[in-house]
């Protein structure tokens, strides 16, 4: 029972850890994530540059596995060129040991002064950065603690005969203890937290030197194989050249290491006595030599890349999302102006559906009804990447604007989802009862059809404008429009009416009319809905309700 809740103690304190440097990750993000997004495609001009801001921006993310996806996203779009996108991620690699030096020495002191500033900064009301800062002190004390907490459980029970034949088993193989760090560091997302474990185990003697060194190569492959699983954009195999230009660089560094880990790891050790001291040095040390070897090679490289995994030739698809940059993920302000400008896309492909329909009505034939109908499925495909995309953020990266914004996006991409079905299911479904009928508008009914679906136009385009700037005077303009729908609407149908008492007019040729324009309605009631109504909301312009107050 005892060795139980000392395995429970000790898996509670990794996940302490794991939490601590996810919540210095979110609070960074949040604090400075846009500013570090641009200052790292701005700095990727040559491979020393891109070098040392990739090894800034990790150093401060503590996540080479967030650095990689951006690198990822830029490289994938065509942004930066291959070599300096390399060059950033191999300083994205040595970027991520900073912190593992730090923590070597004993500094688990400043744990409770960490968390109590943090708490500080955090519970300030007015001062979103500030909470952001004391979020990351929090999760800087968390790690210490946790740290802490790790050695205190392995103290005790180090010279246990079943710990020490278990591990002493996995120490004897490091291909073994190399497969199960990589492992771990792939779950956990996060190469900083197996190479302090195995610092901590290192340190009580729990496992020897050479069995941390082959953790620590472990910990560096696993966290290499994230990028290459996420980062990769839709198909395009240029999407995976630089994760996995990373894996194979860290796989090779990783087999040379293990080859030579007996005479480097005594090396170390006689370099540096102290055994947690000695896994840091090992960690850096890895990692910069492998940007030394290959900081030179990387054109070459590069090219070799370039012939093994060529950019896939296609042919330009509407519905293919453009600006959903999943390296964008760790940055939501980044993220969500992406998804607002694929928001758009849709807004353009709802009003190339409207112009079909406005020149069916003109000339109805199967092929152009067909050809506008088609549109909608641009629309639908777009509005579910965008959905898709905006659910993988995380809620502990975004502040209360992102999540305000994120809202205004997923009502304005559903709203206009919903009109552009309106137009096909129904209006265009119109267009061909009529025409498999031989039963087609008359000219002035035609006529006002089409001046209605370029009213719709115009509204889509006012949507968009509205979306973008959030005016107030423009959002009531556009909501104007719902009511001035409803009052042609209304008019249309005492006309049908009174046709029917005059026995004007086919009654089934009058009610195809009524439907049309009542369909038209629909579909603008979800344009104005798209844009207007947050807008006014957030102003508190909109009423609760249009019923008179019961007196």
């Amino acid at each position: 029972m005892t060795v139980t809740w000392t395995l429970l103690d000790l898996a509670g304190s990794v996940a302490l850890l794991l939490w601590g440097v996810h919540m210095v990750q979110t609070g960074i993000q949040r604090a400075f994530g846009p500013a570090l997004h641009r200052g790292l495609s701005r700095a990727l001009r040559s491979r020393l540059h891109a070098f040392a801001a990739g090894l800034g921006v990790t150093a401060v993310l503590q996540s080479s596995t967030a650095t990689g996806l951006m690198l990822a996203g830029f490289a994938a779009s065509g942004v930066v060129d291959l070599v300096p996108a390399l060059a950033a991620m191999l300083g994205a690699n040595v970027g991520t040991t900073l912190i593992v030096q730090v923590l070597s020495f004993d500094v688990a002191a400043a744990s409770p002064a960490l968390i109590l500033l943090g708490v500080i900064l955090f519970r300030r009301p007015d001062a979103n950065r500030a909470r952001d800062l004391g979020r990351a002190a929090i999760g800087l004390g968390l790690m210490l603690l946790a740290l802490h907490q790790i050695v205190t459980v392995i103290t005790p029970f180090e010279d246990a005969p079943s710990l020490r034949m278990v591990l002493g088993g996995i120490a004897t193989e490091p291909a073994v203890d190399l497969l199960l760090a990589a492992a771990l560091a792939w779950a956990a997302h996060s190469s900083v937290v197996v190479v302090l474990v195995a610092m901590s185990l290192a340190a009580r003697g729990v496992v020897p030197p050479a069995a941390a060194f082959a953790l620590v190569l472990g910990a560096n492959l696993g966290t290499a194989v994230n990028p290459l699983l996420e980062g990769a954009h839709g198909d395009d195999p240029r999407a995976r050249r630089l994760p996995a230009g990373n894996l194979l660089i860290r796989l090779l560094g990783c087999a040379v290491a293990l080859a030579l880990l007996g005479p480097v790891g005594r090396l170390m050790v006689v370099l540096e006595p102290d055994n947690a001291r000695a896994v840091a040095d090992f960690h850096t040390a890895f990692n910069l030599v492998l940007a030394l070897v290959f900081l030179p090679l990387l054109a070459p490289y590069a090219a070799l890349l370039r012939r093994l995994l060529p950019a896939r030739v296609v042919a330009d698809d509407p519905a293919r999302p453009r600006y959903l940059d999943r390296a964008a993920l760790p940055t939501p302000p980044v993220a969500l102006a992406g998804a607002a400008r694929e928001a758009l896309r849709m807004a353009d492909a709802l009003e190339a559906l409207l112009q079909g329909a406005a020149d069916s009505l003109g000339a109805p034939e199967r092929r152009r009804i067909a050809e506008a109908r088609r549109r909608d499925d641009v629309i639908d495909r777009l509005n579910a990447a965008i959905k898709a995309y905006l659910s993988a953020l995380d809620p502990e990266t975004m502040t209360e604007d992102d999540h305000q914004r994120l809202s205004e996006i997923l009502t304005f991409a559903t709203n206009l989802e919903a009109a552009g079905d309106v137009i096909d299911r129904n209006v265009m479904g119109h267009l061909q009862r009529r025409l498999k009928r031989g039963t087609p508008l008359p000219e002035t009914e035609r006529e006002e059809g089409q001046r209605l679906l370029a009213r719709l136009t115009a509204n889509v385009r006012s949507a968009a404008a509205v979306f973008i700037a959030g005016d107030l005077r423009a959002a009531r303009l556009l909501a104007a429009e719902k009511e001035a729908f409803r009052t042609l609407e209304a008019a249309a149908t005492a006309a049908h009416f009174q046709a029917l008492r005059a026995s004007r007019g086919s009654p089934e040729t009058r009610q195809l009319h009524l439907d049309l324009l009542r369909d038209l309605q629909r579909a603008n009631g979800h344009i104005v809905a798209a844009a207007a109504y947050p807008v006014l909301r957030g102003q508190g312009e909109l009423l609760a309700s249009r019923l008179r107050p019961e007196a």
